[in-house]
């Protein structure tokens, strides 16, 4: 698992690109691992969508985060990296990104920043991806989209029994 962190609209970070990169080159998948999953916490989808690219063929999945809505974009590209834009939170989703709606109104409304974020207590989605990989590559055979209770539209894959040694 490898956790980077993106540079649009954030705080200056080292370059994640080369920090996966580095990281990929030293444990190759298929080699030295099984699976690599890549979390990329990022606001911008295309630095998202870039990183998916970049890692393509090296790395099970690349998956970001941040920004707590689910995208309808889950598929597995050209080398077999299964890629999706934004896995989406585990929250109320009658709430302005998982905060109760009311403080967040306010800000946007006035401009003007000064009461507390307070969390959001409706039924909560779970969101997240299922896939599914090659045992001798590592590179992805499936992907798909998990939203399971709240107030989303329900998805969850239907997985055979796995029998282990």
């Amino acid at each position: 698992m490898i956790s980077l962190l993106g540079r649009v609209n954030m705080d200056a970070l080292d370059d994640p690109f080369a920090a996966v990169d580095r990281e990929l080159a030293a444990c190759a998948l298929g080699e030295a691992a099984d699976a690599i999953v890549v979390d990329m916490h990022a606001e911008a989808t295309s630095e998202k969508m870039a990183m998916g690219h970049f890692c393509d063929g090296r790395a099970s999945l690349v998956v970001g985060t941040h920004t707590h809505v689910p995208t309808a974009d889950a598929q597995i590209l050209d080398g077999g990296t299964a890629y999706q834009t934004d896995a989406g939170a585990c929250a109320d989703y009658d709430s302005v990104i998982g905060n109760q709606k009311e403080e967040p109104l306010r800000r946007f409304t006035t401009r003007i920043a000064g009461g507390r974020f307070k969390p959001a207590e409706g039924p909560a989605t779970v969101c997240g991806v299922y896939v599914e990989t090659d045992e001798a590559s590592g590179r992805a055979r499936r992907i798909e989209a998990i939203r399971v209770g709240g107030r989303l539209s329900q998805t969850s894959p239907a997985v055979a029994a796995v029998h282990t040694r």
